[in-house]
């Protein structure tokens, strides 16, 4: 294990995110504190204007030089709403602007804000209205375009929808340059779609790369899956491993709010530079595996619900253990757990202000010593 790096931290309050209908329901006191983020200005950000024609937009999304982030609930617009923005541009009518990043490795472009658009031209130029999988020919509009498609528009109106111009912010950021955080909040405030994304969806999107991919990879983990349920389709589950990997390695580190912290560390091991797919397998598997194996599917819900806090820190104590050796005794793993949940100090520490620096580390200080000497 390792405590060198820093991760600088800025103080707005960040949180887990808001429950779901159909997901599990997860036990964190930052959930009250969503509306109370301060962003501070600690961050340069270079920005300018372009203006994409249309056609030329549409092939830059096929070859994959912008990339637009796939959410299961990701294209909201009706097909009529769809057809009004297509018909606006044959008028000659502005539309509003879209919103990229650019990523410095790659130099891609990642849609922060317009991807309703995006995917409209894209089904539109495709013939298909691929969330109703149909024809995508236009609807509620006037009498002159109703009904036709891409290819059956009059030569003019094909050339004139072709040549429109979406004008295009292009954002980087430029200071602190081994993480893209800004990006995190201007992605989280300007998409305004239906239903909010939760923070781990955010950093789905930013954050994509072979760290991602590792992420989801552990989230199948049958232990774990038995102890959570089914996948959840907010990404909470891959969240809190999230969580348990940034603080098994960097937790001496931790500044809240919990938000940033979780940003920094996913931004900053997005190609696994920190850690690789094989090192995180090991910490994050057997420690569940075992956990799972002394507790049960009760594991982290001192209540009904999934407690956040005392997953991350049980699973770090456990974690820490396992570093010295396997362990030989699961029933005295499983008397361990039942012992610290009863301690005042771990209780205090897990169930408010848990995103606190002192109540953190008091409840992995007491986690550690609790799994410590286990045999």
């Amino acid at each position: 294990m390792t405590d060198a790096t820093t991760f600088v931290t800025d103080p707005h309050v960040g949180v887990t995110g808001v429950e779901d209908d159909k997901d599990v329901n997860i036990d964190d006191d930052l959930l009250g504190d969503l509306d109370e983020e301060v962003v501070p200005l600690k961050y340069s950000i270079t920005s300018y204007g372009a203006d994409y024609v249309v056609d030329v937009l549409i092939r830059r999304i096929e070859k994959g030089d912008i990339y637009i982030p796939t959410f299961q609930r990701g294209y909201v617009w009706t097909h009529r709403t769809a057809s009004r923005f297509i018909e606006s541009l044959l008028l000659g009518l502005p539309v509003p602007g879209i919103f990229l990043s650019k990523e410095g490795e790659t130099q891609r472009h990642l849609v922060i804000d317009g991807q309703q658009r995006l995917r409209t031209l894209q089904y539109f130029y495709d013939g298909i209205f691929t969330p109703l999988k149909r024809s995508f020919s236009l609807t509620g509009v006037q009498p002159r375009f109703a009904g036709l498609t891409y290819k059956t528009l009059e030569d003019d109106d094909r050339r004139r929808l072709d040549d429109s111009i979406i004008h295009a912010t292009i954002i980087k950021q430029d200071d602190p340059s081994d993480d893209e955080s800004s990006i995190y909040h201007i992605f989280e405030r300007l998409n305004t779609g239906g239903t909010s994304l939760l923070p781990q969806e955010i950093r789905t999107a930013i954050y994509h790369g072979p760290f991602n991919m590792a992420l989801d990879d552990l989230n199948r983990t049958a232990a774990w899956r038995s102890i959570y349920g089914d996948v959840s389709p907010r990404m909470r589950d891959q969240e809190l491993i999230l969580r348990f990997l940034a603080f098994n390695s960097y937790r001496k580190s931790y500044k809240a709010p919990m938000k940033d912290f979780l940003n920094r560390y996913m931004g900053s091991n997005r190609n696994l530079d920190l850690q690789n797919a094989e090192e995180l397998r090991r910490a994050f598997v057997p420690t569940v595996e075992q956990i799972f194996a002394a507790v049960g599917s009760r594991a982290f819900k001192p209540g009904r619900a999934l407690n956040a806090a005392v997953f991350d820190s049980v699973m770090v104590g456990v974690a820490q253990r396992l570093e010295r050796g396997a362990l030989h005794d699961i029933k005295a793993l499983g008397q361990a757990y039942e012992g610290l949940l009863n301690d005042p100090t771990f209780q205090s520490g897990s169930t408010r202000a848990t995103a606190n620096e002192q109540r953190v580390k008091e409840r992995f200080e007491a986690a550690i010593v609790a799994f410590r000497d286990l045999p």
